[in-house]
């Protein structure tokens, strides 16, 4: 039987109502998908959609609700790059690195904007806003050099759009 709070042992700490909430709501997206083949997966990208990245608390509540282990569902989470176990920023960068970009100059963007928002490739800025990304080929390879942000493609890039890019979002 579950109550308000988080009823399954995980040790998750839901013991305050944005953990309730937050519990409340996967458990809803785990119930509408579980009786499907293969629900893991359609969980996850739910849990994801949801929240942004996948919470090891809500990863906890998954592997009893699925009864999948959690080592299972790391395996999933970490195989595919469009799962997250972090939090992301407000705007995900992503710089196409694959053949034709990096051939362009892909690198030397992703090292400039590196720099001026002061973020490692694969983190997210301190103040939450800019997460930074690497990624093999988005599809636009006609654009090249390429990035991403969040669903806004810039092509054709040279270093000194890097700083626009950069003002329009913050």
């Amino acid at each position: 039987m579950r109550v308000s709070g988080c009823n399954c042992n995980c040790g998750c700490g839901a013991n305050n109502a944005a953990n309730t909430e937050m519990i409340e709501k996967a458990r809803k997206i785990i119930d509408s998908k579980k009786n499907m083949v293969g629900p893991l997966i359609p969980v996850l990208h739910g849990i994801q959609d949801e929240f942004g990245y996948l919470p090891e608390e809500i990863l906890k509540i998954v592997s009893t609700e699925l009864n999948v282990s959690l080592s299972e569902i790391y395996g999933v989470a970490t195989f595919y790059s469009f799962f997250s176990l972090e939090p992301k920023g407000e705007y995900v960068i992503r710089v196409c690195i694959g053949t034709a970009c990096y051939v362009k100059g892909a690198q030397k963007i992703l090292d400039k904007l590196s720099e001026e928002l002061d973020v490692e490739v694969g983190k997210t800025s301190e103040d939450g806003k800019f997460t930074l990304e690497g990624c093999r080929c988005i599809g636009a390879c006609g654009l090249a050099p390429v990035l991403t942000v969040n669903e806004k493609v810039y092509g054709r890039l040279e270093l000194k759009d890097v700083d626009d890019i950069i003002k329009e979002y913050k």
